[in-house]
């Protein structure tokens, strides 16, 4: 269970250091993207929100995937990998027996918006669908591209559920798909041994994270334009929509979801307003695991939650290795420098 938590932070959809694409951008935060005015958005500035309620505080981070669905339809709706998605079951020990339960969940939801100085009609997000692209994001990601014949979706009970009953994954145009690994960074390694030890006859952890995504852009077709508008609160026609679905990872993730949505300013017809939203799906079974590891001195900070949010000591660096929040905010500067240059 230790780095488990951590993995959902490493394995979100890809990777993402800082790119010096995104170092021109600046990251502010906000009580509400889609509430923000846009004739307010600054050139070069990007707003964010998490719905993390302090630096010290883990509040409001994750919300149980019941709650999300419920309060937040059309999140769910397209932050999922399709959108009926419900929580699958897994076989647990209870009591000495095994026996099938809910997997439930908690998601960690990010939504940012920034603003390119030129047309939405002039940007073609077909380019971006290629292994160079997501190569460029993190070189301490490594890639290689798979077929649906290769897909791990059906090796883990745990992903299984993925499976997306309106189409196979990585089958069409207009797509990619991508078998990714990353070694884990810093101190998180010994973390992982000194974990092992204490597991006895369980699952052991691996320090290397290995999924698959399908990186893909919306035909006209299949952009819900109507519902779209209404999720980013930016009320002008949709001109491209990119996603990226994580449907497979060997640890504690259980999916994760990247929507990309370009639309014409609605007070610049000759700039842009792109909505970035990351949605990650945890184990809630991972989350509440905290015991174990306080008991050792060692071990004590790496609880999952002070790990995910980058408040351990065994974070470190700019990059996944260095809490979700932080994370998942350079992914998004990376994302808006290369779309800024064109």
């Amino acid at each position: 269970m230790l780095t488990r938590p951590f993995v959902a932070v490493l394995v979100l959809l890809a990777g993402s250091a800082v790119a010096a694409d995104g170092q021109d951008f600046q990251v502010v935060k906000v009580a509400s993207v889609a509430g923000s005015a846009v004739d307010q958005l600054k050139p070069k500035t990007i707003i964010y929100n998490d719905r993390q309620g302090g630096e010290t505080s883990d509040e409001g981070a994750f919300i149980p995937f019941d709650e999300w669905a419920r309060s937040r339809p059309l999140q769910r709706k397209f932050l999922s990998l399709y959108p009926e998605y419900t929580e699958g079951t897994v076989h647990r020990v209870v009591d000495g027996g095994k026996r099938e339960v809910k997997d439930e969940l908690q998601m960690y939801i990010s939504e940012a918006r920034f603003r390119l100085s030129r047309p939405a009609t002039s940007i073609s997000l077909e380019r971006f669908i290629t292994l160079p692209f997501i190569q460029s994001i993190d070189p301490a990601i490594k890639h290689k591209v798979i077929t649906a014949s290769e897909i791990s979706i059906d090796k883990d009970e745990r992903t299984a559920h993925n499976k997306n009953p309106h189409r196979a994954w990585c089958v069409g145009e207009r797509l990619i798909c991508a078998h990714s690994s990353y070694k884990l960074e810093g101190k998180i390694p010994l973390g992982i041994a000194l974990a092992n030890k204490l597991r006895d006859s369980e699952r052991k952890i691996s320090d290397t994270i290995e999924f698959e995504s399908e990186l893909r852009l919306l035909t006209p077709a299949e952009v819900d334009d109507a519902g779209l508008q209404q999720l980013t609160g930016v009320a002008t026609p949709v001109s491209g929509v990119l996603e990226q679905n994580m449907f497979y990872v060997n640890q504690v993730m259980r999916f994760g979801k990247l929507l990309a949505v370009l639309q014409p300013s609605p007070d610049n017809a000759q700039s842009t307003v792109a909505t970035v939203m990351i949605a990650l799906a945890v184990s809630s079974n991972t989350l509440e695991t905290k015991k174990k590891y306080q008991n050792v001195p060692v071990l004590r900070n790496l609880v999952p939650v002070q790990v995910l949010l980058g408040k351990s000591s065994f974070n470190t660096g700019n990059s996944i290795s260095s809490g979700l929040p932080n994370y998942v905010r350079n992914r998004i500067k990376a994302i808006a420098g290369i779309l800024d240059r064109g």
